[in-house]
């Protein structure tokens, strides 16, 4: 089935591609085979996961992969050690009862255990802060969304003061135009030619305004 999915990425699906990178980091893969992996959840092609990861997601896990790369050496080195001490590997899986252990006792030394038990203990702790970095960014991503919310309702209040503002503007300019058209029939008024009529002895007199 062909991938055609070109809709927008959500912030879980940015999570996943992050998450999914470091992890292929950290254990020595390739970020292409992570890109093709997300491809394959997401429904998208392997090209698009990569652009999405170096366009816009990487720039938010820096330090996370600083630290997957830190790890990834870390496990090279352990494995080498393991090689040159020929030492048979110890598996995380072995179950801790009464039964049969997967490990091979008479291999083994003390330092071997020391050994295994501080790289496991290494791993945990870079494990965990890589756990707290994804959270860290998501808290901080979250934060911004929540002020990017908080200035959008301060743009949409700043717009319906604006829009009163206009609407008491355009009042006032009307209530000033009707007041100058009064002012002007007024005058037009006052400045009429004076009336006549003539009384019963043939003079004629003025009329005053505003009588008849």
């Amino acid at each position: 089935m062909a991938k055609v999915r070109q809709d927008a990425w959500s912030h879980e699906d940015d999570l996943l591609l992050a998450e999914t990178v470091l992890r292929h980091v950290r254990e020595g893969s390739t970020q292409l085979n992570a890109f093709e992996e997300v491809g394959d959840k997401l429904n998208r092609t392997s090209a698009a996961c990569g652009f999405r990861w170096n366009a816009e997601v990487r720039k938010k896990y820096e330090n996370a992969m600083d630290l997957a790369k830190r790890q990834r050496k870390e496990r090279k080195r352990a494995m080498a050690k393991n090689k040159k001490k020929t030492v048979a590997p110890i598996s995380n899986s072995y179950e801790l009862n009464n039964s049969s252990s997967t490990i091979d006792h008479s291999s083994m030394t003390i330092d071997h255990v020391i050994q295994f038990l501080t790289d496991l203990n290494r791993n945990y702790q870079d494990s965990n802060q890589s756990r707290i970095t994804l959270e860290q960014v998501q808290t901080e991503n979250d934060q911004l969304r929540t002020q990017v919310n908080e200035l959008k309702k301060e743009l949409n209040k700043t717009e319906k003061q604006l829009n009163i503002i206009q609407e008491d503007y355009h009042t006032f300019i009307q209530i000033m135009d009707r007041a100058r058209k009064m002012t002007v029939l007024k005058d037009d008024a006052l400045l009429k030619s004076p009336a006549f009529r003539m009384d019963k002895n043939g003079n004629l007199e003025q009329v005053a305004q505003g009588y008849e």
